[in-house]
């Protein structure tokens, strides 16, 4: 019987070919890619692209969304699903990942002037397939975004993801793009590609970044024809973003509410304008998480485990984390911030609130995040003012962050803008009652609990005293046992899964299969 043959690996070294960067990777055998000329298969194919996804390289809720999104559509009932993933195989991707991805092929990509190398690795991991372009000149980095030239590596990124399609003979019926980074693959499918039967989505997750840039990057990184530079043009710059949500066929974003304030210019940081324009084709659906990872139940992280049925294992929870941050171990109200440090988060309310609630009340308060040189200075000169009261931690580590939700009582959430915001939904997971501003997916989550419905805290009006008002009402309800038992009980009883969401993108994907 002949030898079974050893598929080939990110890490053998085969007959081999070199990479832009001088790296070896093992020589694929040739293939002639199948043009997707006629209609593909009924059955419904969607490629995900996305700069970064979890648990390979993230920086933030993207990430989330990408790790979790895309596994939740393939695992439908309802609907024959084939989803796939593609993303940079950047450089802080671990060997743990590499060792068990798959070489397709090479290629050739061009940006602009430039006639860059591509190659493409294969990962199947829970029922998902992901693909990586592999390109260590613009992605063997530290970091994933925020180098000079940031244009030129995710224009070749969304020219990539079309070769890449063609190496891996995969035709989906729906290109799905996500924030700027790749907002240029709805602008080269309508200008430059024009792939038959294929439809684009292109969902902004946070219109902050758009991706401007100044007329150079024309020339220098798009490479658009002549006759398409205006889709792209916006004030007399080049707008990544602006040009995406004019070229694809479908716009979404990740809660309702936020829909509707990105055609507000207090939301749309410039583009309400273009928003508006193309409200036609805009939808608003609201993220999940992953269950799985976010369980009290399970959560190999934490002290100890707990759910809606049996509570005590979240008291052992607040006592272990006492004891680690060295905090009196007493059972008052532990208020807790699992945040970035940015104004958008609200942090300024934070500022003008949080010394008198401490002065005031027997509570506790610990912080996990970092950003801002200005906040963190600030919560660290509240732990000096407050040691017993006080932890605050400028990091972030995900392990201990689960420790923070499993120990907490009330988190704070006061932000400014919220597109959709994925701690509330954890903090409710685990019991850690959320209280935040009514505006994006902070909105369309948590319902006010004051009159006996709902799961959390909110206030309206982005304002110190209001902040004040729903934090201290919080904190009031948490000393009532009886009050405040069947709160947490009922958040932990709650289904924040991406079943729901999945249902919506299917429904999404299906109505633009019949246009």
């Amino acid at each position: 019987m002949a030898d079974k043959v050893k598929k080939k690996t990110a890490t053998e070294e085969k007959p081999v070919t070199k990479t832009s960067a001088g790296k070896t990777r093992p020589k694929p055998r040739r293939r002639v890619a199948r043009r997707a000329e006629t209609p593909p298969t009924r059955r419904l194919s969607v490629l995900f692209v996305t700069p970064e996804c979890a648990p390979f390289a993230t920086s933030g809720g993207l990430g989330e969304v990408a790790g979790s999104l895309p596994a939740a559509l393939n695992r439908s009932r309802k609907t024959r699903m084939d989803c796939r993933v593609i993303l940079p195989l950047y450089g802080k991707i671990s060997d743990e990942y590499r060792g068990k991805m798959k070489f397709l092929g090479e290629g050739r990509v061009p940006v602009a002037w430039r006639n860059q190398y591509i190659g493409l690795f294969e990962l199947k991991r829970n029922g998902t397939v992901y693909y990586f372009i592999d390109n260590e000149y613009y992605f063997k980095r530290d970091g994933l975004y925020g180098y000079y030239d940031d244009c030129e590596r995710f224009a070749y990124f969304s020219r990539a993801v079309f070769t890449a399609m063609e190496i891996a003979d995969f035709h989906p019926n729906i290109i799905h793009a996500n924030d700027w980074q790749s907002a240029l693959v709805p602008i080269y499918q309508n200008s430059l590609v024009r792939k038959a039967f294929t439809r684009t989505v292109f969902t902004i997750h946070n219109i902050e970044y758009q991706g401007h840039y100044g007329k150079d990057v024309l020339e220098s990184c798009l490479g658009l024809p002549e006759d398409q530079e205006y889709i792209v043009d916006f004030r007399g710059d080049v707008n990544l973003m602006k040009g995406a949500i004019e070229s694809c066929n479908v716009l979404s974003t990740v809660s309702p509410t936020y829909a509707q304030e990105l055609k507000d210019p207090v939301f749309s940081f410039g583009l309400d304008e273009i928003i508006r324009r193309n409200e036609h084709k805009l939808t608003g659906i609201l993220n999940g998480i992953d269950v799985r990872t976010y369980d009290p139940a399970r959560d190999p992280l934490i002290a100890a485990n707990y759910s809606e049925k049996d509570l005590s294992g979240k008291a052992a929870c607040k006592r272990a984390l006492q004891e680690e941050l060295r905090l009196p171990t007493r059972d008052v109200p532990m208020i807790t911030l699992i945040s970035r440090l940015v104004p958008a988060k609200g942090m300024d309310l934070i500022m003008h609130t949080l010394d008198g609630v401490l002065r005031n009340n027997d509570v506790q308060f610990v912080m996990l995040g970092t950003g801002n040189g200005e906040y963190e200075n600030y919560f660290r000169s509240l732990q000096y003012n407050y040691p017993d009261k006080v932890c605050s931690m400028i990091e972030f580590d995900t392990a201990k962050s689960h420790r923070v939700y499993a120990a907490g009582d009330i988190l704070l959430m006061p932000s400014r803008c919220e597109p959709c915001g994925l701690s509330q939904m954890i903090g409710c997971r685990y019991g850690d009652i959320p209280v935040v501003r009514e505006t994006g997916g902070l909105k369309d989550s948590i319902k006010d609990c004051t009159l006996g419905d709902g799961n959390g805290f909110t206030f309206a009006d982005y304002g110190a005293e209001s902040f004040y008002h729903a934090v201290m009402n919080a904190v009031s309800r948490c000393g009532d046992k009886d009050k405040w038992e069947p709160l947490v009980r009922h958040d932990l009883s709650m289904d924040f899964s991406w079943r729901k969401a999945a249902g919506q993108y299917i429904q999404m994907y299906e109505s633009m299969m019949e246009q």
